[in-house]
């Protein structure tokens, strides 16, 4: 097994303290290749990263339309949200025109992962629900479909129950991996988790972006989680989170998802590209420079919003006096490459 390159250095002052490793693949509609660094035919865990195709049962058996769901809902469907009130409320209203409540999610409960909003919700007294939970509308999603296809909607998170062996159905055929139970673990949610290549991300992405490869139900399904995640950045993230950042940076023509342990996928529809990239290591400030450094390279053509999206790839660090130290930037053959 090959070791995949360094791609993001962390300076203090002028001298690197740390270095990141990773991998990154860009694939078209067509399944080519356009870019890659490192090694993009391991097995990596997408985690959230794959929310979007966790989706397509929702909008493909028609509970999504049956439910009145709109881009929010369907963003919440494929959301790692922040736990913040909008979000909290959006999942509990999903719940409900479903004929559920907060007692129907196996997803767990777990404190906001944004600092200020966990401060928020422990200053009101108030103790973290399932609706907190990052994962509850994508939950919510699932006992939706559940709940107008007649399946069981207790257990619905196990391995073999009915919505995550339409979901692993989904995610089998858009990315063209097997699903394969030794390649099986459980997400943080406590849905199963599917290790598959780098570049069979890449490659899903892209045909939920083009509908190449997808039958034409499919195709509208995806394209519809996609487009609604692109108008709905809030929806998918939270404040001051990168993927909601990163897609108000260049409305309706960048979609993209973040996953746990350094994991990002998404596409660039206008071009009929997909991409997936993992840091080694997990860290999410390696991973948030390489996504943010790889959309500067497929913007390359339009300055203005390549220089947005450079300027967040190479962040300044502060310390706890506010005093600037050093720096997280992404290494030469990442700002210099040229896909295509």
């Amino acid at each position: 097994m090959m070791n995949n390159p360094v791609l993001v250095e962390v300076f203090r002052g002028e001298t690197v303290e740390s270095r990141h490793r990773g991998a990154i693949a860009v694939v078209d509609g067509d399944g080519r290749t356009v870019f890659s660094l490192g090694d993009i035919e391991r097995a990596v865990f997408p985690r959230s990263a794959i929310k979007s195709i966790q989706a397509l049962p929702l909008v493909e058996t028609g509970a999504a339309d049956a439910l009145g769901f709109g881009n929010v809902e369907l963003a919440m469907a494929c959301a790692s949200h922040s736990g913040e009130p909008e979000h909290v409320a959006r999942a509990a209203m999903m719940l409900e025109r479903a004929g559920l409540d907060v007692s129907a999610l196996e997803c767990g409960s777990h404190w906001p992962f944004d600092q200020p909003v966990l401060i928020q919700l422990a200053k009101s007294g108030s103790e973290p629900t399932p609706l907190h939970n990052n994962c509850s509308g994508k939950h919510a999603g699932f006992l939706s479909t559940c709940v107008h296809c007649g399946l069981e909607t207790k257990g619905y998170v196990a391995l073999g129950s009915q919505i995550q062996e339409m979901v692993r159905e989904a995610m089998e055929q858009v990315t063209g991996a097997p699903h394969s139970v030794d390649r099986c673990g459980t997400d943080g949610c406590s849905i199963p988790t599917y290790a598959i290549p780098l570049k069979s991300l890449a490659s899903g992405f892209a045909k939920m972006a083009t509908g190449n490869g997808l039958m034409p139900e499919r195709a509208r399904a995806a394209r519809r989680l996609i487009d609604a995640c692109m108008a709905e950045p809030f929806y998918v993230a939270g404040t001051n989170r990168a993927c909601t950042v990163l897609m108000n940076m260049a409305p309706g023509r960048v979609f993209l998802k973040t996953g746990a342990e350094g994991v990002f996928c998404g596409a660039v529809p206008e071009l009929g590209l997909g991409f997936a990239l993992k840091c080694d290591d997990g860290a999410t400030r390696a991973s948030e420079t390489m996504v943010a450094c790889l959309l500067s390279r497929l913007f390359a053509f339009e300055p203005e919003l390549c220089a947005k999206f450079d300027r967040y790839s190479g962040r300044e660090m502060k310390n706890w006096n506010g005093i600037p130290y050093g720096l997280v930037a992404p290494v030469e053959a990442l700002t210099k490459a040229e896909i295509g």
